[in-house]
């Protein structure tokens, strides 16, 4: 079957092999869930997803990322003849939180869950993986699997200091040369199960982290004019940036700033001589991200300096989300194949939470689209980032196939 000649797929024989494997893909996605990992700490995790990469004869490399060297990439070359390269993405990290469910496959490690479900994402991929893997003389062309860590934040990199997370690590490791597509699914528990959402243009916000510290001086409350106070530093800094946003951003703009933590102080009658202040911002256009951006530092530079005191900002840079129409059409048409007519709808709305996803679709055209994992009647219908997020396992399945077939439309 290697002999160069492309041949039309058994599209029914791969989407029954797929149903077949619905037990084994469960089992991962349970076992992923007893075992949850934080950020970049998945050894584990990627472990065990490259061991099954390799089963299935799927080349593998391990260590991927400049930075950090957790992520895991699989390449299938199809034995079809020439064609395309397809990325499919699944994130391998957990949560810090505490999981409540009582379930027999509840997380083993204490303060720590898969409630954003990337274990399902995964076992998704898996499936999806195995059943290409089985089928490569059908195939034209080039899948990598990529399974990335650290897409819940970011660390600082050991390289450079940058605050990097897991796609934007792996992505300077070079996984998006020579791709032509990119795809990826995130769970979604507002949608039930068997049914898949895309938006047509932006999806997810650029969300950014800052942490702000400023130094002044400690003197006794007595003294003021001997001191530099670092809490009213942060006070006018709060007080600007607040201002920023209601007057200096486009209000057309969707865009929002809040503030998390300000710890400052050592005691009641000694005026602080640190401050740090921690928040995020959502936006969707890069001029308003860097419209942001700039303020902070400007802010911040001027109200040190007019002071006395100096200032240190970290900035964790998001991008948004923005999917390809082409890829978009591409998602809805391959779900109707594989749900149902009235399983894939468009959705308009995008949400202000971020992705790091937007990293690859900024460089390759593709698409993030949300599988639902809902279900009413079985009291699946917590939030994603909740102690009780659980999910529907039905929509296992469904995922996989979905990738399978958005593989062949591009294969």
């Amino acid at each position: 079957m290697g002999d160069g000649i492309a041949r039309k797929p058994d599209i029914a024989g791969m989407m029954n092999f797929t149903g077949l494997l619905e037990p084994e893909i469960i089992a991962i996605r349970r076992d992923l869930h007893r075992h949850p990992e934080l950020l970049y700490d998945v050894a584990r995790t990627s472990a065990k997803v490259a061991e099954l990469l390799e089963t299935w004869g799927i080349a593998v490399r391990r260590n991927v990322g400049r930075h950090f060297g957790m992520g895991v990439v699989g390449t299938l070359q199809g034995t079809g003849g020439d064609g395309p390269a397809i990325l499919l993405r699944a994130d391998m990290d957990a949560l810090p939180i505490t999981e409540r469910n009582e379930v027999p496959y509840k997380s083993l490690n204490a303060g720590v869950m898969h409630a954003c479900g990337h274990d399902a994402h995964t076992a998704m991929l898996l499936g999806a993986a195995k059943t290409l893997a089985e089928y490569r003389h059908q195939l034209s062309g080039k899948v990598i699997f990529i399974f990335q860590p650290a897409e819940e934040g970011a660390v600082q990199s050991p390289v450079d200091g940058r605050l990097l997370s897991g796609g934007r690590d792996m992505i300077e490791d070079g996984i998006l040369e020579g791709v032509d597509y990119c795809y990826a699914l995130h769970v979604m528990p507002e949608l039930p199960a068997g049914t898949v959402g895309v938006h047509p243009h932006y999806a997810m916000a650029a969300s950014s982290h800052f942490s702000l510290e400023f130094q002044g001086t400690a003197g006794h409350h007595s003294a003021p004019h001997r001191s530099v106070d670092a809490i009213q530093m942060a006070a006018r800094f709060i007080t600007e940036v607040n201002a920023l946003m209601a007057n200096q951003i486009d209000p057309s703009e969707a865009a929002v700033l809040a503030f998390g933590t300000l710890n400052a102080g050592t005691a009641i009658n000694v005026i602080a001589a640190r401050s740090m202040l921690t928040g995020t911002f959502r936006a969707f256009s890069k001029p308003t991200v860097a419209g942001i951006t700039e303020g902070l530092k400007r802010h911040a530079a001027a109200i040190a300096d007019s002071s006395g005191g100096n200032w240190k900002l970290e900035l964790r840079e998001g991008i948004a989300v923005l999917n390809d129409k082409e890829a978009v059409q591409r998602v809805l048409r391959a779900a109707r194949e594989v749900l149902g007519e009235e399983q894939a709808v468009m959705l308009n709305q995008p949400s202000l939470a971020g992705e790091d996803f937007g990293w690859y679709l900024d460089r390759v055209p593709g698409a993030f689209a949300f599988i639902g994992c809902g279900n009413e009647e079985l009291g699946i219908t917590h939030a994603l980032h909740q102690p009780n997020f659980n999910i529907d396992e039905d929509m296992l399945v469904h995922g996989a196939r979905l990738l399978v077939r958005l593989a062949l439309h591009e294969l």
